[in-house]
């Protein structure tokens, strides 16, 4: 499959996109885990540290968003959500997997924190991040090593 995944800044123009995608991707999760769902909760979702969100394009059209904050000494995964309809392809692995050489070469970790109830977190798992704390609804993950122990993916 031949295909280019860019990024680039939300804007206040995505917020309807943005509420269908993690309406979509994220819902059934938190029903299950027994979470909001209403409108107003999913607005303050994805307006949670909005100015680090990006669509992620593949062959420039709209397939999810990627919530990142890299700072100093970390690189903490806010929010990963990728189209039902792209799901299974490779392109969360693909984005993840870039995510986690750049973090190791620049030797930090990389943090995550899923829903119990996402099968995301067997990616996550295939990926190398381990569990390194829990809530009742969420597993909290990290990723540590520098390159080499990343280089054998």
């Amino acid at each position: 499959m031949n295909t280019t995944i860019t990024y680039r800044k939300a804007s206040e123009n995505d917020i309807d996109y943005l509420l269908d995608l993690r309406t979509k991707t994220m819902n059934p999760h938190y029903a299950d885990s027994h979470l909001s769902t209403d409108r107003e909760t999913t607005l303050q979702r994805i307006l949670y540290q909005f100015e680090k969100a990006n669509i992620i394009l593949l062959n420039n059209e709209p397939v999810g968003l990627l919530k990142i904050n890299r700072a100093a000494d970390k690189t903490e995964v806010l929010q990963l959500q990728i189209d039902p309809g792209q799901q299974g392809k490779g392109l969360g692995k693909t984005i993840l997997s870039d995510i986690l050489a750049e973090a190791s070469a620049e030797g930090k970790t990389v943090s995550l924190s899923v829903l119990k109830t996402n099968k995301a977190q067997n990616l996550y798992k295939s990926l190398g991040f381990k569990i390194v704390d829990e809530d009742k609804q969420s597993f909290f993950m990290e990723f540590q090593g520098g390159f080499e122990s990343f280089s054998h993916l």
